[in-house]
């Protein structure tokens, strides 16, 4: 553990096992929408466009353990930027659902924070 802290390749996890263990654990999260492009080999859409619009629904967490600030990305949903607006919001229903059940993780190890949804 204290490898990865120094190394930063922490999950939520290890942050959870971390104030499991009695140690204070503080967290702030951001939510984001993040565009990207993904290419696409022409052959393999109908339409055949070389690229996609895409975008992730993602939280952005800081975490405060003795003083020291960490910081953990993960990825909640992806969609195209495409699709019919009643997947837009199964993707948004589906984003805070994930994000319910790790808050829930969360306050159930006593990591203080507040619970912010897409």
């Amino acid at each position: 553990m204290a490898e990865a802290l120094e190394k930063g390749e922490l999950r939520l996890e290890d942050f959870i096992s971390l104030a499991m263990e009695g140690k204070k654990v503080n967290a702030s999260v951001e939510l984001k929408k993040q565009v990207v492009t993904q290419k696409v080999h022409p052959a393999d859409t109908e339409e055949m466009k070389a690229e996609i619009e895409m975008y992730l629904l993602l939280g952005e967490y800081t975490f405060n353990v003795g003083g020291k600030t960490h910081k953990v990305s993960k990825i909640y949903v992806f969609g195209t930027m495409e699709e019919p607006l009643t997947s837009s919001r199964e993707n948004k229903n589906i984003a805070n659902a994930r994000l319910k059940m790790d808050y829930k993780r969360l306050a159930d190890s006593k990591i203080i924070f507040e619970e912010k949804y897409f």
